[in-house]
């Protein structure tokens, strides 16, 4: 391979190059980029560097500071990348043609005004590639996050699991670096899940110790005949304090509430949906079946009074199967499906052969990319068909 400098085109071979590919100088831009490869170019195309296509809004985020990458994902994980708020997947993208690395490179209109007195720049390529990194926006997956949290349930102060210590704790930067999720999407998770950071550590509550500082506050709104509109941190934290930890008796308010100020001070709108679907969840989680119509009879009463059940309350949570006669309902968690699309609708299909659209939504809403309907995944994934008047659906797949 020649060097650089031998290799260096006067503006005579340039115009001879032009002429024998049959241009008109006449019709390009006057600036010439005479490219040769420079020593270190065999080292640069042996996967040293990689290529990246990044979409405008984040390349100029990138580009003013104001965010960073991180590639997440353990060995037996395909890697995603992740902004601040956003997951990708990578994907390798093949291209037919040679694509360069030039150092300084600069394009027609950033040569504007900077043209060499011959118009012609000679540089030296420093490496190349056949392929590049195409990010693709996915959905954050965040099973991972549930089953280490439910490692190590949170009992309350005095719990077993807290005396013998040999249990998994995880700080943030702990689950970052295991969960393929943007810090953002994270965070909003450990909302959804009713996680609470206790000694620097996240922890789910255990089921039953979240009933019981649930039954604490309703009794309490009970006894002192507030509105469950208007509920008092204050007096809560008072009330409550000698029972159990105050930083308990609020974590409870905020998952079974919405916190508002109020003359300087801080009261609790509880949500009556929320408190009915916890109280059919500790109904249910003992037994395989329920007969519908007496769990609908316990349920009423198992909640404050006041307060209305409803079988919309339970969506994602229980399923009713009302083929079987009497009708019953039994816990279906869509937490515990599985994450992948087509293994999602595998484990749907393998519990039920032909499901309503009204029943089969709730588990697999969260499913749904930017702008995806339930709609257009039973499209795809399902066959329809009309039975009785109502359209249900099957796999489209032979499930076993």
């Amino acid at each position: 391979m020649s060097s650089p400098l031998a290799s260096r085109r006067t503006r005579e071979e340039v115009d001879a190059t032009l002429q024998v590919a049959k241009l008109n100088a006449a019709e390009l831009l006057p600036t010439v980029h005479c490219l040769s490869f420079g020593p270190g170019t065999g080292g640069a195309a042996t996967g040293d560097f990689c290529l990246l296509e990044l979409e405008p809004a984040l390349c100029q985020q990138l580009e003013a500071g104001d965010s960073s990458f991180v590639i997440r994902g353990d060995k037996d994980e395909q890697a995603v990348l992740c902004s601040k708020d956003k997951t990708y997947d990578l994907k390798i993208a093949d291209t037919s043609n040679m694509l360069l690395f030039i150092p300084g490179c600069k394009t027609p209109d950033q040569l504007k005004g900077e043209e060499t007195p011959s118009d012609i720049i000679h540089t030296e390529i420093f490496g190349f590639s056949n392929n590049y990194w195409e990010l693709r926006r996915c959905r954050p997956k965040l099973k991972k996050l549930k089953r280490l949290l439910m490692e190590n349930t949170y009992e309350g102060p005095g719990g077993q699991k807290e005396e013998d210590g040999s249990c998994s704790k995880y700080t943030t930067e702990d689950l970052l670096n295991q969960i393929q999720a943007s810090e953002e999407e994270m965070m909003a998770q450990l909302q959804v899940l009713n996680a609470c950071e206790i000694g620097g550590y996240w922890r789910i509550l255990e089921f039953d110790y979240e009933i019981k500082l649930l039954n604490h506050v309703t009794q309490l709104v009970d006894s002192e005949s507030w509105s469950f509109n208007k509920v008092p941190l204050t007096v809560c934290l008072q009330e409550l304090g000698p029972l159990e930890p105050e930083e308990m008796i609020e974590h409870c308010l905020k998952c079974y509430g919405r916190k508002y100020v109020d003359k300087d001070e801080v009261y609790f709108e509880l949500n009556a949906d929320k408190i009915c679907r916890a109280t059919a969840e500790m109904l249910l989680q003992n037994a395989v079946k329920f007969n519908l119509a007496e769990f609908q009879e316990v349920w009423q009463q198992s909640v404050p009074e006041g307060m209305t059940t409803q079988l919309d309350q339970l969506k994602g949570l229980a399923l009713v199967d009302r083929n079987s006669r009497p009708e019953i309902i039994f816990l279906l968690k869509v937490d515990d499906l599985p994450e992948g699309t087509q293994e999602r609708f595998n484990s749907l299909f393998t519990l039920r052969e032909k499901w309503t659209e009204e029943d089969i939504a709730p588990y697999i809403q969260d499913l749904c990319g930017e702008k995806q309907t339930t709609g257009a995944l039973l499209t795809k994934y399902c066959r329809s068909s009309m039975q009785n008047g109502v359209k249900v659906y099957n796999s489209r797949r032979l499930i076993s």
